[in-house]
């Protein structure tokens, strides 16, 4: 009722035009990762299945990523479908995750958005665990976008954190077989060319954001967030505003980055 009430009031749009302001003022992020988390619990909150939430989550996502290109942040990446979630969701469930997912590429596709500014799509994760007509539509998306290096999307599809560094190190060991590299030459910059973020201007985020009020990493970007700052929102993923986006940059704005000194 409070947040009709200010809405009604016009108090949120002042609010998030005085947050719009301050943060300006300060450095922004140059790579902010997101965690959705929270849809399923939205979508029983509203007397729907849970796996609808996903639907609303998908919409959000996009004026998420709108959001953040408008304020200047050049990478984006988004946590959709992790491995766990592939093995422990119901089959139902998993289905309508996977449709979300192929209907949202093929508006991508279809508008062209995307391509037209200046957005270069990543998709990041262990591919083959997807359905073959959705990998190609990925790929697909991934292709028509390549050329591009304005703003940079990573798409978590299929990923987890230690698989991800599993795969890194299974290929730098192919290499070293190969002879293509030398024990000696490896250390956390030529490791870090074998993870899925590698080629990217800023593959390490500066802020991590995760919403529903879990305080967790939940096995992503293990290797990239080790100097992150991160911040945890009490707001379901689809109920994220961009009053929720400006003060969590607030927050990483007023922090003093230590890089672990």
């Amino acid at each position: 009722m409070l947040r009709l009430l200010l809405k009604l009031a016009g108090l949120y749009k002042l609010y998030e035009w005085l947050l719009l302001k301050e943060v300006k003022r300060r450095e922004m992020p140059r790579h902010v990762a997101f965690i959705l988390d929270g849809n399923r619990r939205w979508a029983t909150r509203q007397g729907m299945p849970r796996w609808a939430g996903y639907r609303y989550g998908a919409e959000k996502a996009e004026k998420v990523i709108e959001w953040c290109f408008e304020l200047g942040i050049k990478t984006v990446t988004l946590y959709i479908l992790s491995t766990e979630n592939i093995k422990r969701r119901g089959p139902k469930e998993l289905k309508e995750i996977l449709e979300t997912i192929r209907d949202y590429t093929r508006k991508a596709l279809s508008d062209g958005r995307l391509k037209r500014e200046g957005v270069r799509v990543r998709v990041i994760g262990s591919r083959d665990l997807l359905p073959q007509d959705l990998r190609k539509l990925l790929e697909k998306l991934e292709r028509s976008t390549q050329e591009n290096s304005r703003f940079f999307l990573n798409l978590a599809v299929a990923y987890g954190g230690r698989a991800e560094i599993v795969e890194a190190a299974k290929r730098l060991a192919r290499d070293a077989i190969d002879g293509k590299v030398k024990p000696e030459e490896v250390d956390e910059k030529l490791f870090s060319t074998y993870l899925f973020t590698s080629g990217l201007p800023q593959p390490d985020p500066d802020l991590v954001i995760r919403t529903s009020g879990e305080s967790r990493i939940s096995n992503f970007l293990l290797w990239q967030i080790a100097y992150s700052e991160l911040v945890f929102l009490d707001v379901y993923w689809p109920n994220f505003r961009k009053i929720d986006l400006l003060r969590a940059i607030r927050v990483y704005q007023r922090r003093k980055r230590r890089f672990g000194g």
